[in-house]
């Protein structure tokens, strides 16, 4: 496989070489927005890296998890005893990344990660990914970056599109959209439902850790709607609302169920031609309950509720220079049965300004500090952060930076009260302290015509960590075990990743890129490396994709992709059985793995696009189903279809 995927990279680079055009790369026209004002992605000061709708469609990614372990070395996904979801992203877990959805900030949480199967990719323009510290523009859980995933505008006077794919363990994903674009109206909604059964795996005999034997599935509705007025060319309101359902059956009798309600509304005023004014409030409800067949009552255990209000100012001038002022208030509402106090509320505010200074042709100065107060506790912090970007050639851009990221205690992790299901009790800390780090990063990129090459350094230290300690007893208390919340005083991560892509004229584009991610771990009292995550990152990751596109007439075109990923092997220590701790713990070797996927589009007139991919190609299957390996049993051949009814003849 090796050497048919380096024959083919070098016979086509060879072609693509002598039919070279003065095309550009995308990165030349795309235009990003991960400073908060809007800049093209080759001029931004900071390194962005940019998933966009056509790379999305290639993978045919159903969320949000699916999409970053093929496009993001480095990335990748565990599973908390029962199979929550949990994101280290080149060493910093999900809670010191924040998501976004179109500059909004999420509610809710599963197991300290945001819910990952709400982020469908439907209809979504592009990802915009800011790696290190943003807590001086997005605030708080911004310390490891930034993931802003920003939707489609409707531009076409009238879409409607209806697709569907399905796979084996009856997987199905069926979904739709319609959008109008009628003058100064312009609205979309889309409805997007899957559906995954539970499946069993077989493991080795003797492992040394706990195991996983099903594999659990769900169902999910996903319903969204966006309404668009611009009264006038200078005015524009935006208008949102959002349902999510999914259901997981661990249980039959008592399954569980996660809900999210979601709506805003956004002004825009272009005051002048050099000011901007932007106003918005946004609302998002995440519930967790469980339902009870027998009796149909469906119990709400869990409630997140977010309110949040925000005003953003630019200026600009003539030479390029861009002021940035904003403002933020959110208020935050937790309900968890588990919380000693039930319910509790939190109102944060935070102020913010950025200075963007062309300083000359050449250079380029980003400057910003923010100020965040939190009720709770009366918490606050300043995060400073500075960009440089300096262009020694026309088609070469050279960024250093640092940042200072900072995540303030969740109300969880301050005030929970859990018993897992007898193993311990999660205990909460109301004397934690906010977790800074400090990030030093630099990159360069080139790009020649078809071809683009990436690299980039950093380096974080955190101070005061934020996670669970060791299990223990209270002086009080010699029966039950507890599990605290504690701040850890050291933890730093490095690493680097550079990546080499191209586009040929013969239709043929490919990328390779590789990520080093080194921890080192925090110790407790006794001075044993804890690890906070419920991974370690794995020290390399290699991601490859080869795709070819060719419209042979009219009516009928073809595009083949192949996505390849390896990452490399890892050590844990873990308990060997989470309900009896005193059997002790073992040193858990999770190998090396390399997981492909190929996949056929065949376009047939301007509407129909048929499908056809094989996952995991190779047919991988782990020898043991740890909590940190990839939940597959085998190659996975999946078929979809998608119509556009509005071009049809």
């Amino acid at each position: 496989m090796k050497k048919v995927l380096f024959f083919l990279l070098l016979l086509t680079a060879s072609k693509g070489y002598a039919q070279q055009q003065d095309s550009t790369f995308y990165l030349q026209n795309v235009v990003v927005t991960g400073t908060r004002t809007p800049k093209l992605l080759k001029d931004v000061p900071i390194q962005t890296r940019l998933i966009t709708a056509e790379d999305i469609e290639r993978i045919d990614a159903t969320n949000v998890e699916d999409l970053l372990q093929q496009e993001m070395p480095g990335v990748e996904f565990s599973y908390a005893q029962n199979q929550l979801k949990h994101m280290n992203f080149c060493g910093f877990g999900g809670q010191g990344v924040l998501f976004l959805m179109d500059g909004e900030r999420l509610a809710g949480e599963t197991m300290d990660d945001v819910d990952f199967s709400r982020l469908e990719m439907a209809n979504v323009d592009r990802i915009e990914i800011v790696k290190g510290a943003a807590s001086a523009l997005y605030g708080s859980n911004a310390g490891g970056g930034v993931i802003n995933i920003i939707t489609k505008d409707v531009k076409e006077p009238w879409t409607l599109n209806v697709n569907a794919r399905f796979a084996k363990h009856e997987e199905r994903r069926v979904g739709g959209s319609w959008g109008l674009n009628r003058k100064a109206w312009r609205n979309l909604l889309s409805v997007n439902h899957t559906f995954t059964d539970n499946f069993m795996v077989k493991n080795a005999p003797d492992p040394k850790a706990q195991v996983v034997s099903t594999v659990y599935g769900d169902c999910t509705w996903n319903v969204k709607e966006r309404l668009t007025f611009s009264p006038t060319a200078h005015v524009k309101l935006i208008g949102r609302a959002g349902y999510f359902y999914r259901q997981v059956t661990r249980t039959f009798d008592n399954p569980e169920r996660y809900r999210d309600y979601s709506a805003g509304l956004r002004g825009l005023w272009d005051m002048t031609g050099q000011d901007h004014l932007e106003l918005s409030y946004s609302f998002d409800q995440y519930d967790k309950s469980d339902y009870h067949r027998i009796t149909k009552i469906d119990v709400r255990d869990y409630s997140n509720v977010q309110n949040i209000f925000r005003g953003v100012y630019h200026h600009s001038w003539d030479g390029g220079d861009i002021l940035t002022i904003g403002a933020d208030f959110m208020h935050d509402y937790l309900m968890n049965k588990n919380l000693g106090r039930k319910n509790i509320n939190q109102d944060s505010f935070d102020a913010y300004a950025q200075y963007d200074w062309m300083a000359s042709e050449r250079w380029e100065v980003v400057g910003a500090l923010r100020y965040d107060y939190f009720s709770d506790k009366k918490d606050s912090r300043l995060s400073p952060k500075l960009s440089a970007r300096y262009q020694p050639l026309e088609n070469m851009n050279v960024r250093f930076g640092y940042g200072m990221g900072f995540r303030a205690p969740a109300l969880k992790e301050k005030y929970y009260n859990f018993d897992m299901v007898g193993i311990w009790i999660i205990q909460g800390n109301e004397q934690l302290k906010s977790e800074v780090s400090h990030n030093f990063q630099a990159s360069a990129d080139y790009t020649r015509g078809q071809y683009n090459f990436t690299a980039s350094v950093y380096y974080n230290d955190v101070r005061n960590k934020i996670a669970t300690g060791v299990p223990h007893y209270l002086p009080t208390d010699y029966k039950q075990l507890y599990l605290d919340y504690v701040n850890f005083e050291n933890y730093a991560v490095w690493g680097g990743e550079a990546t080499v892509q191209a586009r040929w004229s013969n239709g043929l584009s490919a990328r390779m890129s590789y990520a080093y991610t080194d921890e080192r771990l925090p110790k407790n009292k006794e001075g044993q490396a804890v690890n906070n995550q419920y991974i370690p990152a794995r020290r390399h990751s290699l991601m490859v994709r080869v795709d070819w596109s060719k419209q042979f007439s009219q009516n009928y075109g073809l595009s083949l992709s192949l996505n390849g990923r390896f990452l490399s092997g890892v050590e844990n220590v873990e308990f060997v059985d989470y309900y009896d701790i005193s059997k002790g713990t073992n040193k858990v070797e999770y190998p090396a793995y390399t997981l492909w996927k190929l996949s056929a589009a065949q376009r047939f007139g301007k509407a129909w696009k048929l499908t056809v991919a094989v996952d995991n190609l190779l047919n991988y299957k782990p020898k043991y189903y740890y909590f940190n390996c990839p939940l597959t049993d085998g190659a996975n051949l999946m078929v979809g279809l998608s119509i556009d009814l509005n071009r049809l003849r």
